[in-house]
């Protein structure tokens, strides 16, 4: 039995809430069950000096907790004057993950910055803000194309992202905190509207897992990023 008492193959409820920032070219707060993360993008006409007369684009991202996101507050990275290792890490996932699902040519030569900021946290924040960031990508292209600054749509697909682990010996889908901290293998599964895998991140906290465990986690992981999806186009419609 799970501690929330959903079924192995279900997903904390997610919500996906547009347009919540007035300034953001593209906004969302996105909740899946306790964790809440607002997404916003903001449209920069000049790319990163790499890209500098290359005609083409990029898409990063940044991502952080509120103090009181957890159940103690976490003191501000700014404060200590560096972010933490596992910060550069998820945020460096998110912007691989966007980036995946867009064509930079298209996009021009023009960087967008996703900021995820974790509000509540109880597991899968990473998922989630990638999940999010991608609804605050797509509406600040679609403000693009409005205004005729794009001769093409440079989003290829959908992208979402999703955790699925192994808990008291069976494989379960969209972990919490309450899971994820005790969980005997712990994965994170980025993946296309299409079906097409973007990263995976699957890690033995005890006991070394089988191809067969991660196999089961994969099954899961498609089921959940087909509802995330939806949830995706739902708001968007």
């Amino acid at each position: 039995m799970r501690p929330s008492g959903r079924a192995l193959d279900e997903l904390r409820p997610v919500t996906i809430e547009t347009a919540v920032t007035r300034h953001a070219e593209g906004s969302c707060l996105i909740r899946m069950g306790g964790t809440h993360v607002l997404c916003t993008a903001t449209i920069e006409e000049k790319p990163p000096q790499f890209l500098r007369n290359t005609g083409m684009g990029w898409v990063t991202a940044e991502y952080g907790m509120l103090p009181r996101s957890t159940h103690t507050r976490t003191k501000r990275e700014a404060a200590a004057g560096k972010q933490s290792g596992r910060t550069q890490e998820i945020q460096r996932l998110i912007g691989r993950s966007l980036r995946a699902v867009v064509d930079r040519q298209a996009l021009g030569e023009r960087q967008i910055v996703i900021d995820c900021d974790v509000i509540q946290a109880d597991g899968g924040t990473r998922c989630a803000s990638i999940t999010g960031g991608f609804v605050a990508l797509r509406l600040a292209v679609n403000k693009l194309r409005e205004k005729g600054l794009l001769l093409s749509d440079p989003i290829l697909d959908h992208v979402a992202a999703v955790s699925c682990g192994v808990y008291g010996g069976q494989p379960v889908l969209d972990l919490d905190y309450d899971e994820d901290s005790v969980a005997g293998t712990d994965g994170n599964f980025v993946v296309t509207g299409l079906g097409k895998l973007v990263e995976v991140q699957a890690s033995a906290e005890g006991a070394p897992f089988s191809v067969a465990d991660l196999q089961a986690l994969m099954a899961l992981a498609d089921k959940g990023i087909a509802a995330l999806v939806e949830a995706q186009r739902k708001a968007l419609a």
